[in-house]
């Protein structure tokens, strides 16, 4: 479960991590009442759970009432990677002469957590991690003891952040490793971690995502996800109770088993396409639940094509088929190409089962992805 930016700070700013002064808005008269509040300059920031908010237009320093006006206008209801932005959060501007970036996550390699450092904050990290390794300090922990002092202080020296924050940044890496264990977090990341001109130590940005098998120890986060429970998509997800990722690419993924699922991905990126998604629906045959996959997978419009990676184990083929069948009976025009690969048990009577004229049946899953690349870009262009 993926907390907002704004729930995360205030998880944050409770364990003891300085954030900004801020207010929550879903209005523009909101916003700008929050923002006179505050004092200018503020930052007017979209709530989406996505990533690259401030190079898609998510985020914007204002400096007057008036642009404060404009820039809530115009983020409230965007479209943002194909998010509806719904609210924004107004937080005072930090002045920074640093960005730093540290996490906590579960090296999965190894199995343990780890806690990581690096004085490259305030841009993608991921592209840091690739092109740059070095940049990012990782110190792994013991979870029967927790990160001891001397660790904290270790990455942060290992990573040339300044000693005259460096006890201060110490301290934040490790409440945040703390909020990460008690809570059951999956990923914590404040990225960047401001240094201001007075050497202040300010977590500008927050990511908090909890284990979702954990919830029922966290019922106070269990609410939040009640409350919020992301964009419509991931919302329908909750409701059809599928395992489901959003991504940014155009080929909707549907499959039965996450290896299955991950394996489709892979090949989809392998031949030239991006993936849409990871949705897998797991075991069974029903026209429901295959029904609903399609809703979500039509629903997205990033999505232009689907691919249908099914393997029949204890499910018969044939019954998946069937199932298929029946789904597609329930839309009164099929919105998009949908390409389907049936391997396992009667895969082959299911082909011969499946509706041609509505969906194209391929033998195997390269020709299927190969497929569904193909139609995504036809529409594309």
């Amino acid at each position: 479960m993926k907390l907002h930016e704004y729930q995360a700070k205030e998880l944050f700013a409770d364990a003891g991590i300085p954030t900004p002064v801020s207010q929550l808005a879903r209005t523009v008269e909101e916003a700008v009442t929050a923002a006179d509040d505050i004092g200018y300059p503020v930052a007017v920031k979209a709530q989406v759970q996505v990533g690259g908010r401030g190079k898609a237009g998510g985020i914007e320093i204002v400096e007057s009432r008036d642009e404060a006006k404009e820039a809530a206008d115009r983020i409230l209801g965007m479209d943002l990677k194909g998010y509806h932005v719904e609210r924004v959060l107004v937080e005072d501007a930090v002045d920074f002469a640093n960005e730093l970036y540290v996490s906590v996550t579960m090296d999965r390699g190894v199995g343990r957590p780890v806690v990581m450092v690096s004085t490259r904050g305030g841009v993608d990290i991921e592209a840091v991690a690739a092109e740059e390794p070095g940049a990012i300090v990782r110190e792994h922990v013991d979870p029967a003891f927790g990160l001891f002092g001397f660790q904290a202080r270790k990455a942060v020296h290992s990573a040339g952040i300044d000693r005259v924050v460096a006890e201060d940044v110490a301290s934040v890496l490790s409440t945040l490793y703390g909020l990460w264990s008690e809570r059951d977090g999956a990923d914590a990341e404040i990225n960047p971690l401001m240094i201001t001109d007075d050497n202040e130590v300010v977590a500008v940005d927050a990511v908090f995502n909890v284990d979702d098998d954990a919830l029922f120890r966290q019922p106070d986060l269990a609410e939040l996800e009640e409350e919020d429970a992301g964009d419509e998509l991931e919302a329908k997800a909750n409701r059809y109770e599928f395992d489901y990722v959003r991504l940014d690419g155009n080929v909707g993924i549907i499959g039965n088993g996450a290896g299955l699922v991950m394996t489709t991905l892979d090949m989809v990126d392998y031949y030239g396409g991006a993936p849409a998604n990871f949705l897998d629906i797991g075991g069974g045959a029903e026209a429901e639940r295959v029904a609903n996959a399609l809703d979500m997978v039509f629903s997205d419009e990033n999505a232009e094509t689907v691919v249908f990676n099914i393997f029949g184990g204890i499910t018969r083929g044939d019954e998946v088929a069937t199932g298929i069948n029946e789904a597609l009976d329930r839309f009164e025009e099929i919105p998009k190409p949908v390409v389907v690969r049936l391997a396992g048990t009667k895969a082959t009577e299911g082909m011969e089962i499946l509706d041609t004229d509505r969906v194209q049946v391929e033998g195997t899953l390269e020709e299927a992805v190969r497929a569904a690349v193909a139609a995504a870009e036809v529409v594309e262009s």
